[in-house]
């Protein structure tokens, strides 16, 4: 059923592969474990950080994640899910459970604690979400090549000479991208700061 060699070099994985590796740590295969681990980790703290996470919480969820994935790999279903989709649902309901003990942890803490801030006022919600909405639009002026760069080196964590590889480019052109994308954003949002 397996006779293929499981790949661990996932520079370009395909859905088929990342299960494939799932089922192979099912059977407590260390090395796709740790490619699993090697292309998931980043992934995961990036989502994680997108979510507003700390990046120290990020990084010990995404641990924690994968460390799940190794004690249920067994009960991974292709057929019910992708790869990505199934380990990404964890490293989520981490997150959820993580925010709940911290809201319980904090709600303690009001009852021991006579000094406590208030929440913050419904116009502050609405202020974030102006903002977010400027930070759209002003994306929507890089150009595609920025675009990519940006959203490589700050939605998906990548460094900049991972990026370099990925798209085949030099490093001095993604750095200068990058650049000239963030000079293209101060101006436009140069208000906000």
């Amino acid at each position: 059923m397996h006779d293929r060699p499981i790949k661990t070099d996932l520079n370009a994985t395909s859905p088929a592969e990342l299960a494939r590796l799932v089922e192979a740590v099912a059977r407590q295969d260390r090395d796709a474990f740790a490619a699993l681990f090697d292309h998931f980790a980043p992934r995961i703290k990036a989502f994680l950080m997108r979510g507003n996470t700390p990046a120290a919480a990020a990084e010990e969820l995404a641990q924690d994640a994968l460390l799940m994935v190794w004690r249920k790999a067994a009960q991974f279903d292709r057929a019910r899910a992708g790869a990505s989709s199934w380990i990404f649902t964890i490293a989520r309901n981490l997150r959820i459970d993580s925010a709940r003990r911290e809201q319980r942890g904090k709600v303690l803490d009001l009852e021991a604690s006579e000094d406590f801030e208030p929440p913050s006022p419904p116009d502050a919600e609405l202020l974030v979400s102006e903002r977010e909405q400027r930070v759209r639009d002003a994306l929507g002026h890089l150009t595609a090549d920025q675009l990519r760069v940006v959203r490589l080196s700050f939605f998906e964590g990548k460094a900049h000479g991972d990026i370099a590889t990925e798209l085949e480019l030099p490093l001095g052109t993604v750095k200068s991208r990058i650049r000239l994308a963030m000079n293209r954003l101060r101006d436009l949002l140069g208000d906000l700061t």
